[in-house]
């Protein structure tokens, strides 16, 4: 009997937590076992086991090859002890072994279940670089309605520096404090501390989800930004492309002003949008010019209507997007965003 031929290689890496055992508790690797027949007569090949995705222990000390399998059989995902007796399992025909459900206790296992992660890359060796794209320009530009797009329909990941904050005020971070301390009397939060909270959102979503590609929202607003970014990531480092999207002021008024009917921001009328756009110049387009001297800066006029616009966004990103994520119709979240159907959030 031949090999089940899997369709791609196994490069995943789970961490097995919470059981309270040495012997369950650990990283487990793409599994090496040689083909051999499973309990269901079905002839895997490495790095699979009855069809679907295996693994061994890291530390090689588990007998039974794979320690963590899908058993046909018993249409179950199962982690054996170091002893080759299973201990957990349960019961689902899900691809990949469940991370968001509770495991079963088995005859072997002791309570309680453990939880696992899913890695998309080694966890022991350093995060891959992010493939990053910075996006600036002034207020009402469509930064945000353009990262979105790219996000819902090219399978790139849209960060905000305000987002990625409040986040981590939310969900209590190891920052979380540090940041209260600056936000609650008014003040800005050190350049340093919003570029290391990047960095570390992009290295998550990088091992949880395999995403590479991220486009970074009106980031670096100033060279004070762009200079805490050398510090977190070095000198070393190849710096970033940039989009920046020019638009005349006149089409900025009339967009703030449209959007303001329904927007709900504070911040959109008109004295606002000039002291805005005064910041803007002063601040953030003397790092947009050294992009431009570096030619790391491409320029989008996003006067136009959006369709026209997302056609230069799309074709500005094609070198890391995936192709058949570029060539598929537009999902009904990016037709909202492109005014081509109503919205319905």
């Amino acid at each position: 009997m031949s090999p089940i031929a899997p369709s791609n290689q196994n490069t995943l890496f789970i961490e097995v937590s919470g059981a309270g055992i040495p012997e369950i508790d650990g990283l487990f690797v793409p599994s090496t076992a040689p083909p051999a027949a499973s309990e269901s007569g079905t002839v895997s090949s490495p790095g699979y086991w009855n069809g679907k995705m295996a693994w061994d222990r890291a530390d090689g000390k588990g007998e039974r090859s794979p320690s963590l399998s899908y058993s046909n059989s018993y249409r179950s995902w199962r982690i054996a002890r170091l002893d080759g007796h299973l201990a957990y399992d349960i019961t689902c025909e899900d691809d990949l072994p469940p991370t968001d459900r509770a495991w079963h206790v088995y005859k072997k296992g002791v309570a309680p279940a453990p939880t696992l992660t899913i890695h998309h890359c080694d966890p022991r060796q350093p995060c891959p670089e992010p493939n990053v794209v910075f996006v600036l320009g002034g207020p009402g530009a469509g930064k945000g309605t353009m990262c979105e797009l790219a996000e819902a329909q090219l399978g790139w990941t849209h960060l905000s520096t305000g987002d990625i904050l409040r986040a981590e005020l939310e969900h209590g971070g190891p920052l979380a404090e540090t940041i209260d301390g600056f936000i609650t009397p008014g003040n800005l939060v050190p350049d340093d501390i919003v570029v290391t909270l990047l960095k570390k959102t992009m290295d998550t979503i990088t091992r949880t989800t395999g995403r590479n590609n991220f486009l970074i929202d009106g980031f670096p607003r100033s060279l004070g930004n762009l200079e805490a970014w050398y510090e977190v990531f070095g000198r070393h480092a190849e710096l970033p492309r940039m989009l920046y999207f020019e638009c005349p002021y006149a089409v900025l008024e009339e967009r703030i002003m449209g959007r303001a009917k329904y927007s709900g921001r504070s911040d959109d009328n008109l004295k606002s949008l000039k002291q805005r756009f005064d910041t803007f110049k002063a601040v953030t387009l003397p790092t947009v010019s050294l992009f431009k001297q570096q030619g790391r800066c491409e320029e989008i006029d996003t006067s136009p209507d959006r369709e026209t616009v997302y056609a230069e966004v799309v074709e500005h990103l094609a070198e890391h997007t995936e192709p058949t994520l570029a060539d598929r119709p537009l999902g009904e979240r990016a037709e909202e965003l492109l005014g081509l159907r109503k919205r319905t959030r």
